[in-house]
């Protein structure tokens, strides 16, 4: 199979997954490779009225723990914390009191900044865990759009209505609770808000000139496209209108476009971030679910059984969101489903990618 079959191929098959479900508004696929001498961005879909465009805007989701995840990486190489430390060196006496007691033990004092990164801490996931009474917190997200919660808010919530896991250090679970307290970490060592931050170490930096922190942030460059809408518990949602999203803050507020995200990722691979062995270090995995192990704010993605030349690293989002390389290939494959129902079905769609392009002539 030549490059141009495959273009073909995998373009057909993005418009017929779209096309065949009423619940899929729109998707977006960015294919790189300077291996394969390749660069594909593509859409299909709608937003409202308006076709969907390859240099759209789009919510990120829990890629966003990979930027807050280098960014407390890049603050320990700079000297100005270490993963090792105690999280209560950071934040208040108010919010680490009862932050974690499990089985009658209180492990707040004892939860370090490696934990939050690995999500190792055993802390439950405000966003996605249920409280034995009362609405998830998802569902008050979207019923009450216009209100808004500091990050400061949700782990009250998660401290008040939730229950860890286990502790510190003996498990895998994953929790958007942790990022959200990186956020505040972040503040408090920079002695600024977590999107200037943000801003300055990554987006700045690498030109990112389309990405922002929904609900606290603008774009250097206003997208003339509208943020492309998400489906979410049967709902259509207009992410810029759900001020309620701020809770999302440090653990997947971005809103971002395929080719900013290609920017990040590859200033990952190729050490314009952090030091290369930096990275290697962050990418010590633990198996977390089926397929996807987790290192510090990193996801590694593999086929199974054992079919390692497929296997990628980078992050997913819940709304079937992914940014991912594949080292083996030499290819970088990032895109977005927008649909809350799409996060392992992204994941089959990405090895489906590679299985086409590992068919393509050099």
């Amino acid at each position: 199979m030549d490059r141009d079959q495959a273009k073909l191929l995998i373009e057909k098959k993005l418009k017929a997954t779209v096309d065949s479900n009423p619940k899929l508004l729109n998707a977006y696929l960015l294919i790189h490779s300077d291996k394969l001498n390749i660069h594909w961005n593509f859409a299909h879909g709608k937003t409202d009225n308006m076709p969907a465009n390859p240099e759209q805007p789009y919510h990120t989701a829990s890629i966003g723990k990979t930027f807050t995840a280098m960014i407390i990486a890049r603050l320990a190489e700079e000297g100005k914390l270490s993963f090792s430390d105690p999280i209560a060196n950071y934040l208040p006496e108010d919010m680490i009191k009862d932050l974690h007691i499990f089985k009658g033990k209180d492990y707040s004092s004892e939860i370090r900044i490696e934990h939050l990164l690995t999500n190792t801490s055993g802390l439950p996931d405000y966003y996605e865990e249920k409280p034995k009474k009362g609405k998830a917190f998802l569902e008050m997200l979207l019923e009450e759009p216009s209100r808004e919660w500091t990050p400061q808010d949700t782990i009250q919530w998660s401290k008040q209505y939730l229950s860890p896991r286990f502790s510190p250090g003996k498990g895998c679970r994953y929790t958007n609770t942790g990022f959200n307290l990186l956020g505040l970490i972040i503040e408090k060592i920079t002695s600024k808000p977590y999107h200037e931050v943000l801003h300055e170490c990554i987006f700045q930096r690498l030109q990112m000139n389309h990405s922002y922190l929904s609900q606290y942030s603008e774009p250097v460059v206003k997208s003339s496209f509208p943020t492309a809408n998400v489906y979410a518990l049967d709902k259509q949602i207009k992410v810029e209108d759900q001020l309620s999203f701020k809770s999302l803050y440090a653990a997947g507020q971005t809103i971002s476009t395929s080719e900013d995200l290609l920017l990040f990722i590859r200033a990952l691979t190729e050490g314009k971030l952090i030091r290369p062995e930096f990275l290697l270090s962050m990418k010590e995995w633990r198996k977390m679910w089926i397929g996807v192990d987790y290192g510090y704010g990193l996801m590694r993605v593999r086929m199974l059984p054992v079919i390692q030349k497929y296997n990628v690293w980078g992050h997913l989002g819940s709304i079937g969101s992914f940014m991912l390389y594949n080292p083996t290939l030499d290819i970088y494959i990032i895109g977005n489903f927008n649909n809350t129902t799409y996060l392992a079905k992204s994941i089959r769609y990405v090895f489906s990618i590679l299985r086409t392009l590992a068919k393509c002539e050099g």
